[in-house]
């Protein structure tokens, strides 16, 4: 199966510091696959790379089977959902309009947008008179979901997810999860999940790649890599984890 999102040796720099140095990444379509690291090992770059938010200084990055365009990205990127850490909702627009902006720019008429926007809130659980609230009136959770349902309003092909849960307790997290994971089954995408947290990864993911300063130590299902840990390092994230 050919891979939706292709790194071919690209490196990427910032001044000094060493991002990526000839990276090889190949992720299959139709999965989550949870990208795994502590902070500063590069993930978010990664997500910012597939998106061609920042290009790479050296190598090649195809995503859907072609180079990321150099003109035209605006709708590249409308084939891709982004949710970002801390939600990134615009804090003077009410949840319904945060999530609907995208219809709007593609010009769909205020029917179409509204059920649409209904039907995300609804799979993810949030009642619909919370619609009009602005993101202060709103829970951390209900921000997240609300993050979520925008990220999908355009039904996109490929979902970038960096770190969107870490801001909720425990138990919120986990009802955000069980949403999330029903949402796939409804409108499945090749999701690319960025996060610090293992078991977060374990339980939405079913592809892993553990990568630290820049490089890819392991990658796999899994149930391959919890059951055969090639480094140390992944041991240690893995903690007590058993295949699922």
């Amino acid at each position: 199966m050919d891979g939706i999102i292709d790194f071919q040796s690209v490196s990427k720099r910032y001044n000094n510091t060493v991002v990526f140095e000839s990276l090889s990444l190949e992720l299959k379509p139709g999965v989550v696959t949870g990208i795994v690291g502590e902070s500063g090992s590069g993930k978010s770059t990664l997500l910012q790379l597939i998106n061609g938010l920042v290009q790479p200084d050296f190598g090649l990055i195809k995503v859907f089977g072609q180079p990321i365009p150099s003109e035209n990205l605006p709708s590249f990127r409308r084939r891709i959902g982004y949710a970002v850490q801390g939600t990134g909702l615009f804090p003077h627009l009410r949840a319904e309009r945060n999530i609907g902006l995208l219809g709007e720019v593609e010009g769909w008429n205020p029917e179409k947008t509204e059920s649409r926007i209904e039907q995300l809130m609804l799979l993810m659980g949030l009642n619909l008179r919370l619609r009009t609230r602005y993101p202060h009136q709103l829970s951390g959770g209900q921000q997240q979901r609300i993050g979520i349902c925008r990220a999908m309003l355009l039904k996109p092909e490929i979902l970038l997810l960096d770190e969107p849960f870490s801001g909720a307790d425990p138990l919120t997290r986990i009802a955000i999860h069980e949403r999330f994971l029903d949402l796939m089954v409804t409108e499945p995408a090749t999701v690319v999940l960025v996060t610090h947290d293992m078991q977060e990864a374990l339980r939405l993911a079913s592809e892993l790649v553990i990568i630290r300063k820049g490089k890819v130590l392991q990658m796999g299902s899994v149930k391959e890599v919890v059951n055969n840990p090639n480094d140390e390092y992944v041991e240690k994230l893995l903690g007590n984890t058993h295949a699922p």
